[in-house]
């Protein structure tokens, strides 16, 4: 299934760049993930999840399979598995970020492919569930730039955790990066060690409940 995501960075497009391709700075921002190491363009780590009494753990491995950065578009790949045996996740995610004046709008594009008990859930809650997880990234993110002075050019702070994110004197390239273990982030207290997949959609499952209901009785109206 494809879910479209938009939300605003409120910093300008060319710094909102350079941080989301940080992926040890921004992974503290989401919603139940953990991020294990990161060796080049790959990284790997853990995400929990809970959907009733069912605990999800998956963990897995992703990477960037491409940056453009003069159109500002990243495409990363993801797939793990639940430790439980409860299914497998596979994702490609499309990041275009758009200059909004002294913001940044970024629009996400994610391609993804869950079996197991999740994927029984459908693709409408699937969608809430995708919305709420961004929402709470993008308010986790807000805070962390405001408590976060910007990086100067000259105050020895790499520009980002990406060799496409900047930092190299045109012409070279950029250095290897050894496999390394993500260093301890403190994680912001609002955002939650696992997501509550049925605390998230709990309203959403309601609202289409009622709303299949209301078909039904208007039909039912109508032949009689």
């Amino acid at each position: 299934m494809e879910i479209a995501n938009t939300f605003t960075v409120p910093v300008p497009v060319e710094e909102a760049w350079r941080v989301l391709l940080d992926v040890e700075r921004v992974a503290p921002c989401m919603p139940g993930a953990t991020l294990d190491s990161v060796d080049g363009d790959e990284f790997t780590g853990r995400v929990k999840a809970k959907v009733g009494p069912v605990s999800l753990s998956y963990k897995g491995r992703a990477r960037f399979e491409s940056v453009d950065e003069q159109s500002r578009t990243a495409v990363i790949a993801a797939r793990g598995k639940d430790s439980h045996g409860n299914g497998t996740a596979a994702a490609t995610v499309t990041m275009h970020l758009v200059d909004d004046g002294p913001a940044a709008r970024v629009e996400l594009l994610t391609e993804l492919d869950i079996t197991g008990r999740p994927a029984q859930l459908g693709r409408g809650v699937m969608t809430d569930v995708a919305n709420a997880i961004i929402g709470q990234f993008a308010k986790a993110l807000a805070r962390q730039l405001a408590a976060t002075p910007p990086a100067s050019p000259g105050d020895g702070r790499p520009a980002g955790g990406h060799p496409a994110a900047g930092g190299q004197p045109d012409g070279e390239p950029a250095p290897a990066r050894a496999a390394t273990h993500a260093p301890a982030r403190v994680r912001d207290d609002a955002v939650p060690d696992a997501i509550d997949v049925l605390g998230i959609t709990s309203r959403s499952v309601l609202r289409r409940l009622g709303a299949a209901v209301s078909r039904f009785v208007r039909r039912l109206f109508r032949r009689t």
